[in-house]
């Protein structure tokens, strides 16, 4: 009996000790944001906790507050076997979800356009307005298997899995992927954001002290994923110039063949350096385009849009569409479905199924003498058979 109680003892405390370090995990991040963006995010959680509680409160504590009235014991509470209805019980029941729903879509609806990645920042923090006369850091942010790619294009210099940053400076985030989606979590700057092969995705964000954090891959992506993070550091204006120093005395060129190799799959990748970038790999990488020889997706496009149907000022045109029925109309047209059009004015297309004779009998139908279930396998550019019996 002694041992039995000193294991659930001991079960307890791991049980804690566990809850602690999940809770103080959290707390790291999501709950201890650096950066404006991160911490309107936190307050967002904390009020839609708040107005979710207003309702599972009460009714946690009216649970007991009715158990314990309505106990067999209590000859003093009323019974009532006949109830049926109570208008002012209804309108309690119902107004008080109501009015927190809406309230929680109100502050969706704000917080979605507010804080939408795409949106340059209004401000560095709630005391501190954006200076006009500072421009936003461009970080060119590439995701690979299982790595991530950081080129600073204004110092020409890139970096693997380490991402410096200087404290009250907003940042742009150009982000795309080389292989499959993948998701950007920076938890304590600007939350996270998809990125995928063959296109670009934006994000904006700001630092506001300084610390040395970690980001991630969110979206499971292989073999590498759990190792799949970065280093993210806030530091002084004078402690980014020397870091940017660092990488450049100690990183090796990221050209076109280093690229490549770097693009090969890799897990648990140290910090690298790269002193010099080319100047549109980001671009060729976005395009998909980096190794030699392979047509940029915008010259595909561009071929596309001379060899396509279309007017030739439609901005709409260039898709590859064909011309005809499928020919965007012009600039400024409506555009009118066949259901509002006369018999004259739909057209007609080619006729892909021949008539069938008149006195022909319907193949799909079972014949008239069967006397068991019979399947009849489709045919190819028919409708499936029915099933039938007789």
């Amino acid at each position: 009996m002694q041992a039995s109680k000193s294991t659930s003892t001991t079960c307890r405390i791991l049980a804690l000790l566990s809850l602690a370090t999940l809770l103080s995990a959290c707390n790291r991040a999501v709950l201890d944001p650096a950066g404006d963006v991160a911490l309107q995010q936190r307050d967002i959680i904390y009020i839609s906790t708040g107005l979710m509680l207003l309702i599972i409160v009460p009714v946690m504590a009216l649970i007991i507050v009715f158990a314990w009235h309505y106990r067999a014991g209590n000859k003093d509470a009323t019974y009532d076997p006949e109830f049926d209805h109570s208008t002012a019980l209804e309108l309690v029941i119902w107004s008080a979800p109501l009015l927190i729903i809406i309230c929680l879509g109100a502050l969706t609806w704000w917080s979605t356009h507010l804080l939408d990645p795409f949106r340059p920042l209004n401000r560095i923090s709630a005391t501190k307005p954006i200076d006009p006369e500072v421009k936003p850091l461009t970080i060119q942010v590439v995701s690979l298997d299982w790595k991530w790619l950081f080129i600073y294009p204004e110092q020409q210099m890139a970096t693997v899995n380490e991402l410096v940053l200087p404290v009250d400076r907003p940042v742009r985030f150009d982000l795309t992927s080389t292989n499959m989606m993948n998701t950007f979590y920076a938890p304590t700057m600007a939350g996270m954001i998809y990125v995928m092969p063959g296109m670009r995705s934006t994000l904006h964000g700001v630092l506001n002290r300084r610390g040395s954090f970690e980001g991630m891959s969110a979206n499971y992506s292989g073999a590498g994923f759990s190792d799949m993070r970065f280093k993210l550091h806030g530091v002084d204006q004078a402690g980014f110039d020397g870091w940017v120093a660092k990488v450049k005395g100690q990183g090796k060129p990221l050209d076109t063949n280093a690229f490549l190799a770097l693009e090969q799959p890799s897990e648990k990748v140290p910090i690298i350096y790269f002193a010099s970038v080319q100047n549109d790999l980001f671009d060729r990488v976005y395009n998909r385009c980096v190794r030699p020889g392979t047509p940029c997706m915008t010259d595909i496009m561009r071929r596309d849009q001379a060899a396509g149907g279309g007017h030739r000022h439609d901005p709409r045109a260039g898709s590859g569409m064909p011309s005809g029925h499928g020919t965007p109309p012009p600039a400024g047209a409506d555009t009118e479905g066949a259901i509002f059009k006369e018999g004259e004015e739909k057209g007609v297309g080619p006729n892909i199924t021949k008539p069938r004779p008149p006195n022909a009998r319907d193949n799909m139908d079972p014949p008239a003498h069967d006397n068991h279930i019979s399947f009849h396998l489709p045919v190819v550019g028919r409708a499936p058979a029915r099933h039938g019996t007789a």
